[in-house]
C-alpha cells in the first residue's frame, strides 16, 4: 500500500503540485460513508430492538476502528502521505523559553507524535460523548420513542453532527490560527463548562425546549408514530395484522379518506430535531477541549468524527446501566477542568504582559506551558479508569446506609 502513494510521499508532492491533504480528507470521507452505508443499509436495513449483545459487539467493532485509524495517521503522517505533517499547524516547542515566540507555527509532525495526538482526542472526544447520553435517554423517554426505532433516529443524527462538527472544526481552526488569542477564550469556556456541569443540574425536559415548542405551534405534529418514517399524511395511528406465512406484524394501510393533504412530523422527527440539538451544544464544548491537543485540523476531525460514529451503539450498551458509573461524571468534569487549565497554560502567558500594560503594570515576559501528549493522554485515561473501578468497587452510597435509614 505504500508503494501504491508511494508518488505523493514527501519528496514527490512539491513536484506533482503541491499540497494534496485534501485528497486524505476525501478518502477519509469515503471511507466513513462506506461505514454508514454498511450499518444502515445491511446490518440495520430493518427496524429492530437492539439487543444488549448486539450493541456490545457493535462498540467493540466502532472502538477497534477508531483506535487502529492511528496507526494509517503514524504512516501517513511518518511518511508524509499526501502532504500530511508537512507544513502542518503545531504548538510551537520553543514558546515555552522564549515569550515573544508565537505560540503556533508550521512544521512537519512525526508519525509518533501525530498517532498519540489523534488518540488523546479521540480519548477527550469519547469521554465527553457519554455525558450526551444521558440527554439522549431523556429525549427518548419524553417522545416514547420505540426502541427498535432509535438507532435510524441516531443514525441520522450521526450525519448531521457529522456536517456540524466539520463547519465548527475547520471554522475553529481558522480562527486559531489566525487568531491565537482565542485559545484563551476555548480554555476559560472550558473550564466554567465543568464548573457549570458541578455546580448547576441541567434541564431534564426536553419538551421545554423553546425549539419543540416552536415546531409544535407552526407546524402539524401526529401524536404516534408511523413506524420509522419521519413525516405522514395519516390522521389515525397505523394498526398491524400478523403475516400468516410467517407471523410477522406488518403495517396495515391507512382506512379510505383518513389521509390528510399536507404532511406533518412525527414524534421521531421531533427527537431526531432534539439530538441534532443536543450535539451541537456538545460540540460547543468537545470541540475547543481538542484544540488543546493539537491545532492541526486534519487529526482534530478523525478523532472526532470516530469518537461520534460509535456513539450510537455505546448508547445501547450504556443507557440502562450508565447510572451506576456514578464516578463518570465527576471525572468527566475534572478532564474538562485538566483540558481547560491545560489550554490556559499553553495560551495565556505570552499576553500576561500585554495584559498588565492595560492596567499599567508590568509583570515581564511569560513563556507558554506545555503539557506533554503522553501525559494527556495518561492523565485521562487514568481518570475514566479510576471512575469506571470505583463505580464498580461503590456502586451505590446509599447501599452504606444502615438498613432503618434506607
Amino acid at each position: 500500500m505504500l508503494d501504491l502513494f508511494s508518488v505523493l510521499s514527501a519528496q514527490d508532492v512539491t513536484a506533482i503540485g503541491g499540497d494534496h491533504k485534501w485528497i486524505a480528507y476525501g478518502l477519509f470521507l469515503g471511507l466513513v460513508a462506506a461505514f454508514l452505508a454498511l450499518d444502515l443499509g445491511v446490518f440495520h436495513r430493518e427496524a429492530h430492538e437492539v439487543s444488549m449483545k448486539e450493541a456490545t459487539l457493535w462498540s467493540a467493532v466502532w472502538v477497534a476502528c477508531g483506535v487502529s485509524f492511528s496507526a494509517l495517521v503514524y504512516v501517513g503522517y511518518q511518511q508524509h502521505l499526501l502532504g500530511l505533517g508537512i507544513d502542518a499547524p503545531m504548538y510551537n516547542p520553543a514558546a515555552a523559553s522564549d515569550p515573544h515566540a508565537p505560540i503556533i507555527i508550521r512544521g512537519t509532525v512525526s508519525g509518533l507524535e501525530a498517532a498519540k495526538q489523534y488518540l488523546t482526542g479521540y480519548v477527550v472526544e469519547k469521554s465527553l460523548a457519554m455525558d450526551n447520553i444521558f440527554v439522549i435517554a431523556l429525549i427518548f423517554a419524553y417522545f416514547g420513542t420505540p426502541a427498535k426505532y432509535q438507532h435510524r433516529v441516531l443514525f441520522w443524527g450521526i450525519l448531521g453532527a457529522l456536517a456540524m462538527r466539520g463547519g465548527m472544526i475547520f471554522l475553529g481552526a481558522g480562527l486559531v490560527l489566525s487568531y491565537t488569542w482565542v485559545l484563551i477564550i476555548f480554555g476559560a469556556f472550558l473550564i466554567l463548562t465543568a464548573l457549570k456541569m458541578a455546580l448547576i443540574e441541567s434541564e431534564n425536559d426536553p419538551g421545554s425546549n423553546p425549539v419543540v415548542r416552536l415546531v409544535k405551534r407552526f407546524y402539524p405534529v401526529t401524536d404516534f408514530f408511523d413506524g420509522q418514517r419521519f413525516w405522514t399524511r395519516r390522521t389515525l395511528a397505523p394498526t398491524y395484522s400478523a403475516d400468516a406465512a410467517t407471523g410477522k406484524l406488518t403495517m396495515d394501510p391507512p382506512p379510505q379518506g383518513t389521509l390528510r393533504t399536507r404532511w406533518a412530523m412525527t414524534p421521531l422527527f421531533l427527537a431526531l430535531i432534539m439530538v441534532e440539538i443536543t450535539d451541537l451544544v456538545f460540540a460547543v464544548d468537545s470541540i475547543p477541549a481538542i484544540f488543546a491537543i493539537t491545532p492541526d485540523p486534519f487529526i482534530v476531525f478523525t478523532s472526532n468524527v470516530f469518537a461520534i460514529l460509535g456513539l450510537r451503539s455505546l448508547y445501547f450498551c450504556l443507557a440502562a446501566a450508565i447510572a451506576k458509573f456514578r464516578f463518570l461524571k465527576p471525572a468527566l468534569i475534572v478532564i474538562l477542568m485538566f483540558v481547560g487549565v491545560k489550554l490556559l497554560l499553553l495560551s495565556l502567558p505570552p499576553y500576561l504582559d500585554d495584559i498588565g500594560r492595560w492596567f499599567g503594570a508590568s509583570v515581564g515576559p511569560f513563556g507558554a506551558i506545555k503539557i506533554d501528549t503522553t501525559i494527556s493522554l495518561l492523565v485521562i485515561v487514568g481518570l475514566l479508569s479510576g471512575a469506571v473501578v470505583l463505580s464498580v468497587l461503590r456502586p451505590d452510597g446509599a447501599s452504606e446506609k444502615p438498613a432503618d435509614q434506607t
